[in-house]
């Protein structure tokens, strides 16, 4: 696995080894961030399944200013922290070491804001609408923010969720893409 663009193009990332995280691929990675503009210009981005950190780490070498990398497993955290640091994006990078809703917890409790949102939970452990229904609630996704969930194409998925609108969507093998973002009020 690799950073796909900007300023870490190239550079190799390391991944989990056996089934307990299924690193997004370089392919799809690529397509969704083409798909969002290619690149940016600060900003901050949201990995909550973090794995790898792949995502988020892509996120910032294409122009984010910083990243909020989420995940449950020790062995993944361990992992992230050291693709995090090959890259030496520690001042960049806030690495949480909890399940999901604790982490979502904490994060609204700080009254933090994103501008993108990554969704790609282990798929048989989706809970995607109740992640999205709490983003908004609590004011989680900022004014021009987008959240992206990656599921199996065959997974259902809301096409409006509070005032989150899906936008668009595809398919890359068995993976959907669904792109969302904050529909603004009339």
């Amino acid at each position: 696995m690799r950073i796909i663009a900007g300023e870490w193009s190239s550079r190799r990332l390391k991944t989990l080894s056996g089934t307990e995280t299924r690193p997004t691929l370089d392919k799809v990675r690529g397509a969704v961030f083409s798909s969002l503009g290619g690149f940016f210009d600060g900003g901050t981005v949201l990995d909550l399944y973090g794995g790898s950190g792949a995502v988020a780490l892509e996120a910032l070498s294409r122009g984010f200013g910083s990243a909020v990398i989420c995940d449950k497993s020790r062995d993944a955290v361990r992992i992230i922290r050291e693709n995090v640091s090959s890259l030496q994006a520690q001042e960049r990078c806030r690495i949480l070491a909890m399940e999901d809703r604790k982490a979502l917890a904490v994060l609204a409790g700080e009254k933090a804001v994103f501008d993108l949102v990554y969704l790609d939970p282990p798929y048989a452990k989706q809970h995607n609408e109740e992640v999205m229904r709490f983003l908004y609630e609590n004011g989680m996704i900022g004014r021009n923010g987008r959240i992206v969930v990656e599921c199996l194409k065959e997974d259902a998925l809301p096409d409006v969720c509070g005032q989150i609108v899906k936008y668009k969507e595809a398919v890359y093998g068995i993976t959907r893409i669904v792109y969302y973002r904050l529909e603004e009020e009339t």
